[in-house]
This record gives C-alpha cells, structure tokens and sequence, in this order.
C-alpha cells in the first residue's frame, strides 16, 4: 500500500487569534493545507485523513472535502478532548485538544499504512514531501523504522514572539538519539535562547536540527501511543493545559529501543504562523514562490 498523509488540523490557534487552517495565503485564495496537499500529490500520496475539531466540522466539509475529492481519497476524523480511557474523568475546565500525539491515535481506526504526519497550519516545502514518500514506500506496516523530516532551528522562528520547537541529536548514522520540545523558544539580541521551566532564558549555542512535526511512521507506532497515552491521561486528566506531544513520545519509544527514527535533512524554506502578524511574511513568501514559477497563480485550475 501506498503512504498516506495525516494532516493535524484541530488546533485552535490561540496566539493566532482564529482558526489558521482556514486562513488564505495564496494569490487565488490558498490555504497552507492547500500547498501541502498539492505538495504531496506531485510527491505520489494519494489518500489523506484529516484530523479536525468539532467547531470546523461543517466549514472544513464545505471547503475541503468539495476541493479534494477528485484529486485525492479524503477522510476525517474528530479529536475530542473526551476521547479518553473510560475510566478517566475529565476536568470541565480543559478546552485545548490533548495534543499532537493524542491526534495521531484517534486516526488508528482509518490508517493501515505508513503514512506521514504534518501540521495544517505550517508550510514544508515540495522536497520534503519527495523524500518523507520516498522513504516511508520502502517500509511495510510492521516496520518500527520511523522518520522526521529535519530543519534548522534559525529558519523556524518567528519575528513576532516565541514558538514550540523540537530540538534533535542525532547519531553518527543520522537516527534520532533524543528530541527535546522547548516550548518557549525566541531570538533576543541576535541569538537564539529558550525559556526553563523556572522561567530562565537558556542560550541555544549551536544552530540544531529541529522537528516541525512533519514525521513518518507505520501502524506500529499505534500501540506505542496508546501505551502512553493510558499513563499520561491517568496523570494530567485534571490538568486543563498539559499535552500530550509528539516529540516527548518518540523520546520515549527511541529512549526504550522500541524503535529507531532516521532524521530526513531538507533543503526546503519552512515557516509558519504561530501570530497573526506571521501571517504578511507567510503571504509574501508565497508570492514569491508563484514568481518564481515553483506554484501556480491558481493551484487547482
């Protein structure tokens, strides 16, 4: 079977003041989701599920599922905050989904393949598409041989104000040795610095590889996250802002030998809009790549 795509679009995007995944970006009114599906149909995907919020449920059927439905195979899937063991209670104060690796589990039921995981609200480049295709078609559902696709740290950030980052080490062979999610990550004065959990700036020395959750696997990686997530939830169930993130948990399977991930180096520009004042940089970095004749002026005509 062929690798398909998961795109995560059930953030809601509260440093960014609306829903991003819905934004328009291109000159014919594109969204970023727009550029990644376009990306990855050139690349050989041709199914791909969507994870989404309830409160998108009817515009995201309007909007996407109209557009994609003769291009490529279309699913979707809900992540809700009460999709938890039955055990569990959960607190009434909590809003924010469970995170990137909680979504990632609710699609178990619709994926049997390798498939790859990004963002819907980030811009990863046609390259980086090619090679995360490339390598997850030579794997087989049991495979636990994983991947991330690897960007440098000083193209990631924002000029408006910090951002998530998954800080990689690799090893000598290009696997993953350790993944760090440093949650407050900024430029001050020219250099690159995160903040600790007691609030202290902590220099960046060196300009790292780092995850911008555009990661492969195959339905292996299932039965990891529920493992996981039957503890984390157990934990943090009263919690109303903890999450439950990608990175931690493959530190965890790589950390344990569960499995190895091989860190994809691209060439590709990434950005993003964590702020709503990303959203001009994003909108000319676009127009520029339609100059350039990399897109169309009109990516589906």
């Amino acid at each position: 079977m062929k690798p398909s795509l998961l795109i995560l679009a059930a953030g809601i995007g509260s440093r960014y003041g609306s829903l991003k995944q819905m934004d328009k970006f291109g000159p014919s009114g594109e969204t970023l989701i727009d550029y990644s599906i376009f990306d990855a149909l050139k690349a050989g995907f041709q199914k791909v599920t969507f994870i989404i919020s309830k409160n998108m449920k009817n515009e995201f059927k309007e909007i996407f599922i109209k557009r994609y439905q003769d291009k490529i195979e279309v699913h979707h899937i809900l992540q809700e905050i009460e999709d938890v063991p039955e055990e569990i209670q959960v607190t009434t104060h909590r809003t924010k989904p469970w995170g990137t690796a909680h979504a990632v589990l609710v699609a178990a039921s619709k994926i049997k393949e390798p498939f790859a995981v990004l963002n819907g609200d980030d811009f990863y480049g046609a390259e980086s598409f090619k090679i995360i295709f490339s390598y997850l078609s030579s794997l087989d559902n049991a495979d636990k041989s994983y991947c991330l696709v690897g960007y440098r740290l000083s193209k990631t950030l924002s000029e408006q104000g910090y951002v998530s980052r998954a800080i990689c080490e690799l090893d000598e062979e290009g696997y993953l040795k350790s993944i760090v999610e440093r949650t407050h990550v900024l430029k001050i004065q020219g250099k690159i610095a995160y903040q600790d959990e007691e609030g202290t700036m902590i220099p960046i020395e060196e300009d790292p590889i780092v995850s911008t959750n555009l990661m492969g696997f195959t339905p292996s990686v299932f039965s990891h996250l529920e493992f996981y997530f039957e503890r984390f939830i157990q934990e943090h169930s009263q919690n109303a802002k903890t999450e439950f993130f990608l990175p931690d948990i493959l530190n965890k399977i790589i950390q344990t030998n569960k499995a190895r991930v091989k860190v994809l180096k691209t060439g590709e520009n990434w950005f993003g809009v964590t702020y709503k004042e990303d959203k001009t940089a994003a909108t000319q970095k676009i127009q520029d790549l339609v100059h350039e004749g990399i897109y169309p002026e009109n990516l589906w005509e």
